[in-house]
């Protein structure tokens, strides 16, 4: 398995905001090329280096074990970034364990009222006196599962899950009334105080993603590391890329029957057609409209169709929650007072040891966010994984989060020495 490691001056490699994006392909073939194809919903999407100087001056690229490629920006070392790199070096990224975890149990679950309306479920599973690590689901909507457990060493984590708002087991079910971007936020800081921990890993993908960063950056003294995986930013541009026809021109099949639901005279925008039926009154339009809307992103999420994961939007309880409450927070702007907030506020969690995993071939959320975001935050590392889509599942990620979470167990036990 191949993957790109860009920057990560905090942790395993320097980066800088001047240099040179990689390529995003190397296709020609086609009568339009990938950029023109995205240009209508990432304007500001352009090649700054043709493809035939690639790579960019400044960087140097090393191959390790034939399988791992580092991007490495050597201007830009401080003495700190220096020490933290050699550290690194001596455990090869290549030594990290990036297999999942065996199945475990959870040893105590509970709900935690939040609200005058809302309980959520929480569980605790892996070492009761182990570092604690806080698993955000995507969605949102999504709820947790059992194998959300899997990514963290049991025999180290104190691995916390728990269903937000109206999602999975949490009640009341698909409920959208105070269910915003910062109700969850509390609901995380309300669960942490519950649980008694002082401070903690925070792992998110996906919508997951956009939470942890809206978390980190309101309670960034409570975030010992961050785990991101398919960089969710919630711009205006993303909501139309996937929702308003741009992932179309990559999986028409798939857009065909999300597109049908909609008569003609609706489709100038899928977002608010697919509102105003999920908030029906008749709960066949709203059950029809959850699951045309579940499937075109479980059809989607794989780099090759999973089944099982499709199947989902059969599911009525699973999509109703799932396309009602990710609407709502589509229609309102993720309740963020700009389209450009989250990148706005990163100056807050520089200093917070992050690894980013994204699938080159996500669809659902493209890699510009991953690299908007890389942009803003050189200190980060950014992991990119060239056969990927974007599914937390899928064999490339799921070995990435596994060894992101033991990277940042290492630097863990290297601070308690």
């Amino acid at each position: 398995m191949s993957r790109v490691v860009i920057g990560g001056g905090r942790i395993g490699g320097s980066s800088h905001p001047n240099q040179t994006p990689f390529p995003l392909s190397h296709s020609h073939s086609s009568t339009l090329s990938p950029i023109q194809l995205l240009k209508p919903f990432f304007p500001t999407l352009s090649f700054h280096r043709p493809v035939s100087s690639f790579p960019p001056k400044n960087l140097t690229i090393s191959e390790r074990n034939s399988s791992v490629l580092r991007a490495q920006n050597i201007d830009y070392k401080s003495e700190k970034q220096r020490s933290l790199e050699s550290m690194d070096s001596k455990k090869d990224s290549t030594e990290l364990n990036r297999e999942l975890y065996l199945d475990i149990e959870p040893y105590s679950t509970g709900f935690l009222k939040v609200s005058d309306l809302h309980t959520i479920y929480w569980e605790q599973s892996g070492n009761p006196n182990g570092h604690p690590v806080v698993f955000l689901h995507g969605g949102p909507g999504g709820g947790t599962s059992p194998n959300n457990r899997k990514f963290f060493d049991p025999a180290f984590y104190r691995i916390i899950l728990f269903d937000q708002r109206g999602a999975g087991k949490s009640t009341p079910h698909a409920c959208l009334v105070e269910n915003t971007t910062w109700d969850l936020v509390n609901d995380i800081e309300k669960l942490r105080e519950h649980l008694q921990i002082p401070e903690w890993q925070v792992f998110g993908g996906s919508w997951g993603s956009t939470l942890a960063l809206a978390y980190s950056q309101s309670h960034p003294e409570k975030v010992t590391g961050l785990v991101l995986r398919g960089i969710f930013l919630l711009r205006k541009k993303e909501i139309d890329w996937f929702y308003e026809g741009g992932a179309a021109a990559i999986f028409p099949d798939a857009w065909e029957s999300f597109r049908d639901l909609i008569p003609d005279n609706e489709r100038g925008c899928f977002i608010e057609a697919y509102h105003k039926r999920l908030n029906s009154d008749d709960k066949d339009i709203q059950n029809a409209a959850a699951k045309a809307w579940t499937k075109w992103e479980m059809m989607t999420a794989h780099l090759h169709p999973n089944e099982e994961n499709i199947k989902k939007g059969d599911d009525d309880m699973f999509s109703l929650a799932f396309a009602r409450i990710e609407n709502h927070y589509f229609v309102n702007k993720g309740f963020f007072p700009t389209d450009s907030f989250l990148l706005d506020n990163v100056e807050k969690i520089k200093h917070i040891n992050t690894v980013i995993v994204q699938g080159r071939y996500d669809v659902c959320c493209p890699m510009m966010s991953a690299w908007d975001l890389h942009r803003a935050w050189p200190e980060a590392e950014l992991i990119v994984v060239p056969d990927a889509g974007h599914s937390a599942n899928e064999p490339g990620i799921a070995a990435e989060l596994v060894a992101a979470n033991e990277k940042l167990k290492s630097i863990i036990k290297g601070n308690a020495c």
